[in-house]
């Protein structure tokens, strides 16, 4: 909602959480849009995405030229360390657009939208997933702790990535003195909560059951869960996000500042095959997330 607001847009865009890139006509209308904007932990990972086009503008490929007025101009102004956004898999445009700017695709979200949301189009029968691509504007080489189980996984997975890794396995327990604490945001008209494992101790099942039961009682059908990859427990927090239904979603660089890892819920049978992937890295990561999903029994 703060971009059907102006004050709240301005208020916005000065703190720098949300850098717009606009285009106006020469008498002064707004006639696109594309920010920058935070949605992770890390306060120097920003999204670039909140497109948009009056229609009567879109021959002029305005779109095309604010994504990388976004990166190039708003990302340095204020800091950004990595960019990522995300690309609906009901049609390939944006992850051409992705790949030809260098973006390297690191994660599958198995139905992240509502087919509702492209009614007007009719160009989705079911739920749309997505893909996240990532590039990185500050070089930050860190050890990652991989879960044993996707160690190899996430060890191909970074081949390719635009930064260096140094990884080791995720042995460690449960830290016994720490209270978990979860961000859980919930997007009602995606019906998706994203759940932020900021800290994980014994009470983690508890915790997440709690953070579940409060989205599902809101509608959310789809639950994503990050996970810190620069905590050495990280293997017993994903091994407790299994046991809980979750499958990979694959590698999130730098959103905690060390990178993360996404696992996923679904309340549905999943949709595999509306998916239009653009590019065998994009099918190879389908294969994997698919193959780990059945693997749930």
């Amino acid at each position: 909602r703060d971009y059907y607001d102006p004050a709240t847009l301005i208020a916005a865009n000065q703190e720098g959480r949300i850098i717009s890139s606009v285009a106006r006509t020469p008498e002064g209308w707004v006639v696109g849009h594309n920010a920058l904007f935070r949605q992770c932990p890390h306060p120097r990972t920003y999204e670039a995405g909140a497109g948009l086009v009056l229609p009567e503008y879109r021959a002029a490929n305005l779109f095309s030229r604010l994504v990388p007025h976004s990166i190039n101009v708003g990302g340095p102004r204020f800091g950004a360390e990595m960019i990522w956004g995300e690309a609906v898999l009901n049609h390939p445009y944006t992850q051409r657009l992705a790949e030809s700017m260098g973006y390297v695709t690191m994660t599958l979200e198995v139905d992240l939208m509502p087919a509702a949301a492209y009614v007007k189009e009719a160009s989705a029968q079911g739920r749309v997933g997505a893909t996240q691509h990532f590039q990185t504007k500050v070089s930050h080489p860190h050890a990652l702790h991989l879960p044993e189980r996707y160690a190899q996984a996430l060890e191909d997975l970074y081949v390719g990535f635009d930064d260096q890794r140094e990884f080791l396995t995720a042995q460690a327990p449960l830290p016994e003195a720490v209270a978990s604490h979860l961000d859980s945001h919930v997007f009602s008209s995606a019906q998706v909560a994203r759940i932020a494992i900021l800290a994980a101790g014994p009470d983690l099942d508890a915790a997440l059951a709690r953070a579940e039961d409060q989205a599902a009682a809101q509608g959310v059908t789809v639950f994503q869960a990050w996970v810190n990859l620069g905590q050495p427990w990280s293997g017993a927090v994903t091994e407790i996000l299994r046991r809980r239904g979750y499958f990979l979603g694959g590698a999130l660089p730098r959103w905690f500042g060390s990178d993360g890892l996404l696992m996923q819920k679904l309340s549905h049978p999943p949709t595999w095959e509306g998916m239009v992937l653009h590019g065998e890295r994009r099918q190879r990561l389908q294969a994997l997330v698919r193959a780990d999903y059945q693997s749930l029994g």
